[in-house]
């Protein structure tokens, strides 16, 4: 993995809360979450007092289902995703439904395991590179290119018109991750994506793996299983 740091650039950190999931969540992107375990109700309750600010917490993937218990940096993948608490429904036995939307990336450089109820992570924050001078048009044509890997994945993968297209006024660097939003990728895809310093080159990624997995599901004649049901079988795997 890349070192996410300019060159030349002093970093500065700030810490979050952390969740680990074995999901990985991507900038612009909403995920429901089951919230059950006493440490992360905690959590939800001081997000929704803004005890913690700006109700952001942060999302890092496990590496691996063999993880049962969080407790090193090895654990998950490094470079996570901040979200925004936007909506919670506390339930009669103190169970929540929240709704988050995915933020900002960063990079966790430490994690405290004993000072709250709930993991917090140290982290610096993770920006993309600026794109170079005179590539509209190429950043135009690949975004055309990936609308058109995404409308024939969603054509492949759902039986309705239950997807809808990005704006067509979104940018260059949040297109691909809200074209991979809506699509069933492998977590190590999804990774890789959310890593992605260059926007040009996330476009391209995007594509590439559109366009494969609406291969896999035309050749198998399969469609995934709607997000509801993935959500309930991921349940018990929380942390």
């Amino acid at each position: 993995m890349a070192d996410s740091r300019p060159e030349g650039r002093p970093t500065t950190t700030t810490t979050l809360p952390l969740f680990p999931l074995q999901t990985v969540l991507l900038p612009g992107a909403h995920l429901p979450l089951h919230i059950f375990e006493p440490r992360y109700r905690q959590l939800t309750i001081d997000l929704v007092t803004e005890t913690v600010p700006d109700r952001l917490f942060g999302i890092v993937a496990i590496r691996t289902a063999l993880v049962r218990e969080v407790e090193e940096l090895e654990h998950v993948h490094v470079v996570g995703c901040a979200a925004r608490l936007r909506q919670a429904k506390r339930l009669p036995d103190g169970r929540f439904d929240i709704v988050t939307t995915g933020a900002r990336r960063f990079r966790l450089v430490d994690m405290d395991t004993r000072s709250a109820p709930y993991l917090v992570g140290t982290v610096e924050w993770v920006d993309d590179h600026p794109l170079p001078s005179g590539s509209d048009e190429v950043a135009a044509r690949l975004g055309d290119l990936a609308r058109a890997a995404h409308r024939r994945y969603c054509a492949s993968a759902w039986e309705r018109d239950g997807w809808v297209a990005p704006p067509p006024d979104t940018s260059a660097e949040e297109l691909a991750y809200l074209l991979a939003s809506d699509c069933l990728l492998p977590l190590a895809d999804r990774q890789a994506l959310l890593e992605e310093r260059n926007p040009l080159r996330r476009l391209r990624t995007v594509c590439k793996l559109l366009t494969r997995e609406a291969g896999f599901l035309s050749e198998l004649r399969a469609v995934p299983a709607p997000f509801t049901e993935v959500d309930n079988a991921s349940k018990p795997s929380l942390n």
